[in-house]
């Protein structure tokens, strides 16, 4: 499908009778940002003319440096179908610029256009593709969001039990209205869990979407009286949520990861990924799972990724590789959740992937059985490690690996590392509710 002009958007506009424009972009944490504009200033918009105060932003610059310039990508042009026609709504989703002109580092757009050129000056594109896992939780009397879900639920129940199928229905029909290509929608395991999954594409399109699809998930949820919730681990006691992410490389339009003439069907190249993001995978981690919550989530016993392997048979280790061979071709990396950052955790797993190739890393043996029933000793004899159990150890394993702050960019790594250490300290003082259960009446 070709993709969109400025001409193409300014035609599309008229067409629709578009009234208001939303110019989106994220901060570093990826949480979606905009500035609402009326029609009249598209051609103003379209031109990079538009500027924003950019000091107000989590992570982008001080208030001395703070003047930044929206340039919209007109391949992002989309309308909500949820607007009336009349005086519809559309959206563009934005680079930010310095104002002399170039490209502000602290863009996390930019940040995964740079890992995107590296893999393209190694004659590699990258493909990518998400399965995003939510929770719809109930509404108390005054509106405020609980963690009470509207079901009892498991994997793939069905009407009458799933009770936030009407909701997930309309966010398929709303998404494939905005040009997604749904492949699949379903309950998931726990109570109130969905899933619903998307066709690849490239990695920018793959995080454009996915940062799309949880602004329609919300906004849908809301309208039906419930609150969707990215929260990687909502509830204690059932499975958390996740955001597999299935990878791939082409090279001259051919899947770079199949070779037809290997035992298994892989090619060096896929081989070597693999190394290099288990190589990185620490690193990969702080950023791919960048909340206190995440690490709640990653436990054994609840599907998460634990430990630092690879498999084409089970589900435990970090790393899959699904059984379809030939340009289906692909992993699946499955510890990042959905509350991270899109474009920073495609930018370093690509960056992890290509360090793989660039010095042939190769992977250890994959390991075919369930790690979670080793023992220590059994994984300490396969040389399995495990990913950092805190936030506080995964920032300790970014810091140290030169390859993923060099993904990042000094800016972003920075203003990442200093908000996130602030993240940690505040939880660390906090006395939590288990707490007081456990040592109130016992000390």
């Amino acid at each position: 499908m070709a993709k969109l002009t400025n001409e193409d958007v300014r035609k599309l506009a008229k067409e629709l009778g578009v009234k208001f424009v939303r110019l989106q972009f994220t901060d570093i944490f990826g949480v979606l940002k905009n500035v609402a504009i009326t029609v009249e200033q598209l051609e103003k918009a379209l031109a990079g003319e538009l500027m924003f105060d950019g000091s107000s932003i989590e992570g982008f610059v001080r208030i001395e440096e703070s003047d930044m310039y929206l340039r919209p990508d007109p391949s992002t042009f989309a309308v909500f179908p949820w607007r009336p026609m009349d005086g519809a709504v559309a959206r563009l989703i934005c680079d930010i610029y310095n104002s002399d002109g170039t490209p502000f580092l602290g863009d996390p757009r930019n940040v995964l256009r740079r890992a995107i050129k590296e893999a393209e000056e190694m004659g590699y594109s990258m493909n990518a593709g998400p399965e995003l896992e939510f929770f719809l939780f109930h509404l108390d009397n005054e509106g405020r969001p609980t963690t009470v879900t509207q079901d009892k639920a498991g994997y793939f129940d069905l009407a009458p039990v799933d009770l936030g199928e009407n909701a997930r229905r309309d966010m398929v029909l709303i998404m494939e209205d905005m040009g997604f290509e749904i492949e699949a929608s379903h309950h998931e395991v726990a109570p109130g869990q969905h899933e619903i999954d998307f066709k690849y594409s490239d990695a920018l399109s793959t995080a454009d979407k996915i940062v799309t699809f949880k602004f329609i998930v919300r906004t849908t949820a809301q309208r039906h009286g419930l609150h969707a919730s990215f929260m990687p681990k909502p509830v204690f006691g059932i499975a958390g949520s996740g955001m597999h992410m299935n990878q791939s490389l082409t090279r001259n339009g051919e899947n770079a990861f199949y070779d037809p003439s290997s035992s298994d069907g892989l090619s060096e190249v896929c081989l070597y990924y693999v190394g290099g993001l288990l190589k990185h995978a620490g690193a990969i981690t702080a950023v791919a799972n960048q909340s206190v919550n995440s690490y709640k989530r990653l436990v054994s016993g609840y599907e998460a990724p634990v430990y630092v392997a690879w498999s084409a048979q089970n589900r435990s280790p970090l790393i899959r590789i699904p059984a379809k061979r030939g340009s289906s071709t692909r992993l699946e990396l499955r510890s990042p959740d959905p509350a991270c950052n899109p474009y920073l955790a495609l930018a370093v797993s690509l960056k992890a992937g290509l360090d793989g190739i660039k010095n042939k890393i190769t992977p250890p043996a994959p390991c075919n059985r369930n790690i979670y029933e080793m023992t220590p000793g059994e994984r300490a004899a396969l040389g399995i490690g495990s990913l950092p159990e805190n936030l506080y150890q995964a920032l300790q394993e970014l810091e140290k690996d030169t390859v993923i702050r060099e993904a990042l960019g000094e800016h972003v790594f920075n203003r990442y590392m200093e908000a996130k250490r602030i993240e940690w300290d505040r939880y660390r003082i906090q006395v939590h509710p288990w707490e007081l259960e456990e040592y109130l009446t016992k000390f």
